[in-house]
């Protein structure tokens, strides 16, 4: 591949993107997997335990005194689906509608990370590959190589961005970049001893998908995802346009979808379901690729949130072992999450009532339990 540096598809690259307050992006580990409680135990694949629950009939009960507006909640909304009986629902001010749009923030990196194992499955690059390589000119010249696999399982070492993202700001992907490769910036940590979630791994990944492809992010979630699977709800916005295309789940406001291949996209429960089935029963991914949904880093021992080589979230729930992601934007907390081999799946966003994160973890691990 020729070593030219990142340029957006021309198409696609915005002259002008338009003001938007920082209130609701998740760029760091902010919002974006800080909802259920990690596991201890390393997993190197598929996990397989006694406790699977495929045929678990919904807690209809539990769910309804739990999605009761109160001190955790002003409204939630649950669709459950997989084998067994499904269950979808909503209460305070969210929209009736089983279809209804939302921006589902970091749940936007599951479409990332599948490209980027695409691609990988393609011989494009490979997970070892060098994201210097691929983006030259990208990263200061001083930072050790850093691969594109360390940049799918939050291992790449990158800290904090430097620079704060003011009010009223709306990067290019470039720009949001330069946040954390700014002169005044350190270097990301070496050797990497832990893992840690942070925003700048994904939008490397999205400059790496279009330079790999020669198309726009947008398009190969379209051309390699949402037809494909009929996700007929599921795409990024282009800069510029911030609406929610009706029915609409909750009113969150106009929102600049400038978080991208990092938090940027909609869609609806019934897509984000389809989508979380089609993953975890290899629609998606080539047997290799799909094996490293669910290889756990070293590094990913003692985490707050664990990620896999393949970017997939790990969690228990009573026991189960889920996986997925979480993913926030605007007023909005959301999640998708699955049981071995997409055999229950559970999709929620709620509008958060208080501001204690550790009450709102225990209030969606509730969720999550009750639904699957």
């Amino acid at each position: 591949m020729p070593k030219t540096p990142y340029a957006a598809p021309a198409a696609t690259r915005p002259t002008r993107w338009t003001a938007l307050a920082l209130a609701g992006a998740a760029l760091v580990s902010v919002t974006a997997g800080a909802v259920l409680p990690a596991s201890a135990t390393e997993s190197h694949g598929p996990p397989v335990t006694g406790t699977a629950r495929a045929h678990h009939s919904v807690d209809t009960a539990a769910l309804t005194a739990l999605m009761a507006p109160g001190a955790m909640a002003s409204g939630t909304m649950v669709r459950v689906g997989g084998t067994g009986p499904g269950w979808t629902g909503a209460t305070g001010p969210l929209s009736q509608d089983p279809s209804a749009n939302f921006r589902i923030g970091s749940i936007t990196k599951l479409f990332t990370s599948t490209l980027v194992l695409q691609l990988v499955g393609e011989g494009r690059f490979t997970l070892d590959t060098p994201v210097q390589e691929l983006l030259p000119g990208t990263l200061p010249a001083h930072w050790k190589p850093i691969t594109v696999g360390r940049l799918l399982s939050h291992t790449s070492g990158i800290p904090e961005p430097c620079v704060a993202f003011g009010p009223g700001e709306a990067p290019t992907p470039e720009q949001a970049v330069s946040h954390w490769t700014d002169p005044k910036c350190a270097a990301p940590q070496h050797p990497v001893l832990t893992q840690q979630y942070n925003g700048a791994n994904y939008f490397l990944l999205g400059m790496v998908v279009e330079k790999a492809t020669g198309r726009s992010y947008a398009d190969e979630v379209q051309r390699r995802i949402a037809r494909p699977l009929g996700l007929r709800h599921t795409y990024l916005p282009k800069p510029g346009d911030r609406s929610v295309p009706a029915p609409v789940l909750a009113d969150g406001g106009e929102i600049e979808p400038w978080a991208w291949a990092e938090g940027g996209m909609l869609s609806n429960a019934p897509d984000l379901e389809r989508f979380m089935t089609a993953l975890l029963r290899g629609r998606l991914l080539k047997p290799a690729q799909q094996r490293q949904l669910f290889v756990m880093p070293a590094l990913s021992a003692g985490a707050g949130d664990r990620f896999s080589a393949g970017g997939l979230m790990r969690a228990e729930v009573d026991h189960t072992v889920v996986w997925g992601k979480t993913g926030s934007m605007g007023r909005s907390t959301n999640g998708v999450f699955a049981t071995e081999g997409g055999r229950r799946t559970v999709v929620y966003s709620l509008l958060p009532a208080g501001r204690d994160r550790d009450l709102l973890r225990e209030h969606i691990s509730e969720l999550v339990g009750a639904a699957l």
